[in-house]
């Protein structure tokens, strides 16, 4: 008796061990398995982002762009106002104000400020180094900017400062740069009318459309305002994005029917 039970007891402990065997099998089989699955996933995740619809609009804004510099304003340089179409157009109008506006600001003021830089760093007057004249116009750029309260538009106006200063000679500097600060703006204009003409989901929640074309430059310009104070644009909770395109249909109502 004792050798049938001790023969039963090892078939049992052999059936549990081959059982544990066949479940670490399985594992290892689903493991292997499953790490394809995963590694595609990261390929995709890392290469292949999804086209979100800010690529598209902005896409189509320097198109437009390119088209009427190209054929209605007799091949004109489009750089500066497709670079312009690009901060202008964001995933809300907003957010696409804010970042043209700034990139307008930056390329204004630096425009202003290149003007006379440009012929003491040719000329360096009085016998000050040439560095210095640099040095003294890149501090002009940024502190008109801090005046402003423009903080963001630090980067965009030493851009052009530094463009215009090492890249134009000197017999077109200066209508080069009020050109391009020109070209900048219509850029950043037309990002925005097209965002009017197809806004998103969130701008449509906030009642922002062409009709609404001056109510959301002004609110866009007091965020803009908000943001450079703060550090961030102002954000809304569904409610009230709903009380905020509610107002805003209101003012143009009582603006239309006066």
């Amino acid at each position: 008796m004792e050798g049938a039970s001790t023969q039963v007891e090892s078939q049992s402990k052999g059936r549990e061990a081959a059982e544990s065997g066949n479940q670490q099998e399985n594992i290892e089989n689903q493991e292997s398995v499953r790490e394809p699955r995963s590694f595609k996933a990261l390929l995709k995740a890392l290469f292949m982002p999804k086209f979100r619809s800010r690529i598209i609009r902005t896409v189509i804004a320097c198109f437009v762009t390119a088209i009427i510099y190209r054929y209605f304003l007799g091949d004109r340089n489009p750089c500066f106002a497709c670079i312009g179409a690009v901060y202008g157009m964001g995933s809300q109008f907003q957010e696409g104000f804010h970042n043209g506006f700034n990139r307008f600001v930056g390329t204004f003021i630096g425009g202003l400020v290149v003007i006379p830089s440009y012929w003491l760093y040719l000329y360096d007057p009085f016998g000050i180094p040439q560095e210095i004249y640099l040095c003294l116009g890149v501090f002009f750029v940024m502190y008109i900017n801090f005046i402003l309260g423009a903080n963001n538009a630090i980067q965009p106006g030493t851009v052009v400062y530094f463009v215009v200063l090492f890249t134009q000679p000197e017999s077109g500097y200066v209508d080069y740069t009020i050109a391009r600060i020109i070209d900048t703006g219509v850029g950043v204009f037309i990002s925005l009318v097209l965002t009017m003409l197809r806004p998103t989901m969130i701008d449509r929640e906030k009642g922002v459309e062409l009709l609404t074309f001056v109510e959301a430059i002004t609110e866009s310009f007091k965020a803009w305002c908000y943001a450079n104070k703060c550090g961030s644009l102002p954000q809304l909770d569904a409610e009230g994005r709903a009380a905020k395109r509610e107002e805003r249909k209101a003012r143009y109502i009582q603006r239309h029917s006066a």
